[in-house]
């Protein structure tokens, strides 16, 4: 039988999670998580007996941080890379995650017909923040594809998000706060209302440059803006509530 180290190819590395013994495949020529996909898994909330849909999983790490941090019956992982797909595929092998999640290689702009309608209870998607051809292109294909709105928009991602979700059912996205009334605008046209929102500020005196958002399909207007979130002190250290984010991993 296969040792589960034999699972990561040469050009791959293993990442320690911190949580739950768990640990991620990654390639360092490919896109790898960051903070951001950290932040999302500590914003959104997936409840006991909830199925959770991550779009444009990447490598899987919402999945497989979400699934440590809640009590959800299941969560799948939609990706479109064959290669990014592959790698969440033996990630969640690797963590004898099999049961609990499920990585599909698949089109964003197809998600409702791959998965039908009103299917979820929770939505989670860290998603390309750039514009087409806005920013200088990347010579990695698969980083570009990453960044950029190629393969899929913000528009895309709400109207199958709206196909998807449930009555009520939960949205949660981190993006660039540059484009809060796009988002805004996007995520009221097809029915999900923004219920909750905070700013992510590198330092305490530097605007912000993520933003967390919440929204419900069908909920009623009445949107949260909770007290901002700031990554690093004066000394480029983290701050005390961004270290309980990752320590909210290595204590479970």
């Amino acid at each position: 039988m296969m040792n589960r180290e034999a699972l990561v190819l040469a050009e791959e590395r293993l990442d320690d999670l911190q949580v739950k013994g768990y640990k991620i495949i990654q390639s360092p020529g490919r896109f790898c998580f960051g903070i951001d996909a950290v932040l999302l898994s500590s914003f959104a909330r997936v409840k006991k007996g909830e199925r959770a849909l991550d779009l444009g999983t990447g490598t899987g790490i919402l999945p497989i941080l979400l699934e440590a941090k809640n009590e959800g019956e299941s969560y799948v992982g939609l990706e479109i890379q064959g290669e990014s797909a592959d790698m969440a595929k033996r990630s969640v092998c690797y963590n004898k995650l099999d049961r609990k999640i499920g990585i599909i290689t698949g089109d964003i702009k197809e998600a409702g017909s791959i998965f039908g309608a009103a299917s979820f209870e929770v939505i989670t998607v860290n998603p390309p923040y750039m514009i087409g051809e806005h920013g200088v292109k990347n010579e990695n294909e698969a980083l570009y594809i990453a960044r950029h709105e190629v393969l899929c928009t913000l528009e895309d991602i709400l109207r199958e998000s709206a196909k998807i979700l449930k009555y009520k059912g939960r949205f949660y996205m981190v993006h660039r706060p540059f484009r809060l009334v796009e988002i805004f605008t996007c995520m009221c046209a097809h029915g999900i209302e923004p219920k909750r929102m905070r700013l992510v500020h590198p330092y305490v005196d530097k605007e912000p440059n993520m933003v967390l958002i919440e929204g419900m399909r069908g909920g009623r207007s009445r949107l949260t803006v909770e007290a901002p979130l700031v990554i690093y002190d004066k000394n480029g250290g983290y701050t005390l509530e961004a270290l309980k984010m990752y320590g909210e991993m290595k204590q479970r």
